[in-house]
C-alpha cells in the first residue's frame, strides 16, 4: 500500500528521474537512507518500471507525428503476434495500441518528415496483410507526456 510520501515520490520522479536521493529526501521530508529505500521498494514493487531519459524530438530529428488507423481482417493469436513482431524493430513507431470501434489497432508514427511514413508504411505491409490503413498527420501537440497521476497508485 502507497502513502502520501510514495506518491510525492514517483511524482518527482517523473519530473525528474536522475534528482539525486538528498534532494528527494528533503522534498518528502525523509532522511536520505529512508528516502533510498522508499525508491528501492517502489523498483522493486514495480511501481517505478525504469527511468528514461526523455529526448527533445525537434534536435533528434523526429518532429513530425502520423497516427495509422489499422483495419485487419485477421483476428487470430497468431496473426497478432505477427503484427507485434512486424512493428516491433521499426523505431519510428512509438506507440501501438489495440483499439476497440471502426479499427483495429492505432500506431503513433515519428518522423523526420511527413513523407518518410511511407518508408514505414512499406516495411509494415511486406511483413504483414492488412485490410485498410488510414493515416493522419498531427499537426499541432496539445498535450504530450509520459507522467502518469499518481493520486490512483496503490
Amino acid at each position: 500500500m502507497l502513502d502520501d510520501r510514495d506518491r510525492k515520490l514517483l511524482a518527482l520522479l517523473q519530473e525528474d528521474a536522475g534528482a539525486s536521493v538528498a534532494v528527494l529526501a528533503e522534498k518528502v521530508s525523509l532522511s536520505l537512507s529512508a528516502c533510498a529505500r522508499r525508491i528501492q521498494r517502489l523498483e522493486e514493487s514495480g511501481h517505478i518500471a525504469g527511468r528514461i531519459a526523455l529526448l527533445d524530438r525537434e534536435k533528434m530529428g523526429v518532429p513530425t507525428t502520423v497516427f495509422a488507423l489499422i483495419k485487419t481482417a485477421h483476428h487470430s493469436d497468431d496473426w497478432i503476434e505477427l503484427f507485434a513482431r512486424a512493428i516491433a524493430d521499426i523505431p519510428e513507431v512509438v506507440e501501438a495500441h489495440r483499439l476497440t470501434g471502426n479499427y483495429d489497432y492505432i500506431l503513433k508514427v515519428v518522423l523526420p518528415r511527413v513523407e518518410h511514413y511511407d518508408v514505414v508504411y512499406k516495411r509494415i505491409v511486406r511483413r504483414v496483410e492488412l485490410f485498410d490503413v488510414s493515416a493522419s498527420i498531427s499537426m499541432e501537440v496539445l498535450k504530450s507526456g509520459a507522467r502518469l497521476p499518481v493520486e490512483h497508485a496503490q
